[in-house]
């Protein structure tokens, strides 16, 4: 019997486990863009507004997307060459802003860049002129700050990945810098950046607290942003189920590319394997790199710094009824974990015994979909029926934690499959499957990543700024959605001690997730 059989035949889950929980994935998703499409007006055509809308769109993401690959190629080629004291933490932090509340890292890169920002103060001291941080620029701004760390992540795995032989051979050679990066860097490079084009091109897509507070406006709307005001200001919801479908099939066509292409997620990758590097030595090439990790740290803990200053300042400032929302972020998260974790270890444990197939495709729904078009396919059919906002929280956990899914199942299946090649045939000879299967031999070996992947669905879910928007009243608000309302009342300081409230609890619930899947992991 061939290996690959024997693997299969000792896992032997059930088919009913993850296909039953791929089939609640898909009537979630379907369902709801099934009544997107029932709403949406065809006939009618999309009008000018929302054509620029789309322009927009695709225009910032092409720019963001550029952007924060071209600038990652230096970033991760100098953390890749070099060792110093505090690098591990440096690639760590490279992790934080994928985790990091886009409406906290906004409030940070305003306390920098905005009017009356650190920047504009020094502009303003040698008399020159201010920059504003709305509108196109600032959308791009705000999105390379969240993907150049990602894209940094991806190419520094891909760099990791090299051979050491291959630098034994040309320390040897004595190759230039510059022949090195274009005999060996340049052709990893050729594998590793168009899927990390693809996945942060979707990532810009489907971003909507960054629009709503950095965009607006005729020229600075996303669709998202269009979706969003079409539904809650002029309730126009067939005009938002036909942004919504725009929306489906712009994300979904690169969320398929970027999933091929994206190598698994790998954690803690890029820490733990340095290799001596003799074609850098030379002054320039130390002073450039040197440079680079500079300024990217700095690009990345200036923001970081002004919310924590403008926090702690702003806790006093702070209503009961951020608290209040605090608490209800905290408990949707917890559900949000719960919910993802029921959903991607049995559908990824039916991928990695049998390849997959429709469940794996399954999995790509959570990265095409977008939040609002959920959101409001899931408006539509709850409205004739009941009040769509009494549906708020569990139509937000709901959608959290399939946003969260195909990541999830990119950081299961590898070590899945891994453990079912390395323990399937012993596993066959003793007769162990199914839960037996899981509990002894399985789920021991993956404590790892399921507290990773449990830390990463929480935090991502504690700065959720997408359903709630849609569905949420005054009496059902998450931090996020509290601190977008200080915004809009003009109360910055409590909107800052709000900010520091749910960076340290996105941090909080990451670590202990991800703490607690490290403890006793090495048993």
């Amino acid at each position: 019997m061939a290996d690959g059989t024997v693997a299969v035949t000792a896992f032997r889950i059930s088919p009913k486990t993850g296909i039953s929980a791929a089939v609640i994935v898909a009537a979630l998703i379907l369902s709801a863009l099934v009544a997107v499409i029932s709403r949406a007006e065809a006939g009618a055509g999309l009008g000018p507004a929302d054509w620029a809308a789309i322009r927009f769109t695709v225009l910032q993401a092409v720019c963001s997307s550029f952007l924060s690959v071209l600038l990652a190629v230096p970033v991760a080629r100098a953390l890749a060459r070099r060792r110093f004291i505090g690098r591990t933490a440096l690639v760590t932090l490279l992790g934080a802003p994928f985790i990091l509340p886009v409406i906290v890292a906004v409030l940070g890169l305003l306390a920098v860049f905005g009017r009356s920002g650190w920047v504009n103060a020094g502009l303003e001291v040698f008399g020159l002129p201010q920059v504003s941080i709305y509108g196109f620029h600032g959308v791009v701004l705000a999105h390379v700050f969240f993907n150049l760390p990602l894209a940094t992540r991806l190419l520094l795995q891909g760099w990791q990945g090299i051979p050491s032989e291959r630098f034994r051979l040309i320390a040897q050679l004595r190759l230039t810098p510059r022949a090195v990066f274009r005999a060996v860097e340049l052709p990893m490079l050729g594998q590793v950046v168009p899927g990390a084009l693809a996945l942060i091109f979707v990532v810009c897509l489907t971003s909507f607290a960054v629009a709503l507070t950095l965009g607006g406006g005729p020229r600075a709307t996303t669709i998202e942003l269009a979706i969003y005001q079409a539904f809650r200001f002029d309730f126009d919801l067939g005009r938002a189920a036909l942004l919504s479908v725009v929306q489906l099939v712009l994300a979904g066509s690169m969320a398929v590319l970027a999933l091929l292409l994206v190598p698994a997620l790998v954690v803690g990758g890029g820490l733990d394997r340095m290799m001596p590097r003799w074609d850098a030595r030379g002054g320039v090439q130390r002073i450039w790199d040197g440079a680079v990790i500079v300024l990217a740290a700095l690009f990345l803990l200036v923001p970081l710094g002004a919310v924590v200053a403008r926090g702690l300042v702003g806790l006093p400032q702070m209503p009961t009824a951020v608290y209040h929302a605090a608490l209800t972020s905290v408990w949707v998260a917890l559900a949000s974990v719960v919910v993802l974790l029921l959903l991607a270890l049995p559908m990824a444990g039916w991928i990695a015994g049998r390849k997959g197939g429709g469940v794996e495709a399954v999995g790509l729904l959570g990265l095409a979909a977008s939040p609002l078009m959920i959101g409001t396919g899931w408006f539509i059919i709850i409205n004739p029926h009941a009040d769509p906002f009494a549906f708020a929280l569990p139509v937000t956990i709901a959608v959290n934690a399939m946003m969260a899914l195909p990541f999830a199942l990119r950081i299961f299946v590898p070590p899945m499959r891994e453990v079912v090649t390395e323990y399937g045939r012993l596993s066959a000879t003793l007769n162990l499957s199914g839960w037996g299967f899981w509990r002894v031999v399985l789920l021991p070996r993956l404590r790892r990543q399921i507290g990773f992947a449990a830390g990463l669905g929480g935090a991502l879910s504690m700065g959720d700024l997408g359903v709630i928007a849609l569905f949420a009243d005054p009496d059902r608000v998450t931090l996020p959605l509290q601190m977008v309302r200080l915004m809009g009342a003009y109360r910055m300081q409590a909107a800052a001690g709000a900010a520091l409230v749910l960076l340290v609890l996105s941090f909080g619930i990451f670590w202990l997730c991800d703490k607690g899947g490290r403890v006793g992991g090495e048993a």
